[in-house]
């Protein structure tokens, strides 16, 4: 008799990493999609109606100045699963395993911290000082009802969003979110960095690729919009 051959565990496939999560800014994608069809309908309209050299200026910048919206607006992206975390910025492509990676920190910009001292804005999720302001307000208004209507804890007269009896605010309660979306979604990294970060998986090199593909374009079109200027 013959027993089926068994492969050892060094000759099995790796266990691929978790889908990525991806954060992206709504906002920014919405104010990219409008930006981008207001510049290709402005020079489009230049290109095929207008005399001259005109036709020749809107096509420079229109080679200049779409691959920089699309930089700033609709390509930043964060991408994390178990074994790293992936920045997508308007000019470069930071990968870091969940092992290079020393903090995250969020203050007027979220940025990413490496061991080596090394630190990456991430675009994709940038701070809001008003949804912060606002989460704070909604925690303290929060606070104040557990305290039974306003601060010291007294019940009576005024309650945290208005007059009330007893603590109780005639507007009822508070539902919104008590944190900002992109605090939210940096406690989110954080966790994944404190789950995965001492994990064999998760280590490695950081990785720094230039985005050629969109530097190109625009350098080309800033060239030749300057040619244009220059010799007309």
């Amino acid at each position: 008799m013959t027993t089926p051959d068994h492969p050892s565990p060094a000759s099995q496939p790796p266990v691929p990493a978790g889908k990525d999560r991806i954060y992206r800014s709504p906002l920014g994608l919405a104010g990219g999609v409008l930006l981008l069809l207001v510049v290709l309908w402005l020079g489009f309209d230049a290109l095929f109606k207008g005399h001259g050299r005109t036709p020749w200026l809107a096509l420079a910048g229109l080679i200049l100045v779409v691959p920089l919206i699309l930089a700033f607006t609709l390509r930043p992206a964060v991408f994390a699963n178990e074994e790293r975390l992936r920045v997508r910025n308007p000019f470069r492509v930071i990968t870091l395993p969940w092992g290079e990676v020393a903090g995250l920190r969020s203050g007027y910009t979220n940025e990413v911290l490496t061991r080596s001292g090394t630190k990456y804005q991430l675009w994709a999720i940038p701070v809001s000082l008003r949804a912060r302001k606002k989460a704070a307000r909604r925690q303290q208004r929060a606070a104040d009802a557990a305290r039974g209507g306003r601060p010291g804890g007294r019940g009576g007269g005024l309650g945290p969003a208005g007059p009330g009896f007893g603590g109780f605010s005639l507007r009822g309660p508070d539902t919104g979110p008590t944190r900002a979306e992109t605090d939210k979604v940096m406690d989110d990294l954080r966790d994944l960095l404190e789950q995965h970060g001492a994990a064999e998986t998760a280590q490695g090199e950081a990785g720094v690729r230039w985005a050629y593909e969109v530097m190109a374009p625009a350098v080309a079109g800033a060239v030749l919009l300057a040619i244009l200027l220059v010799t007309g």
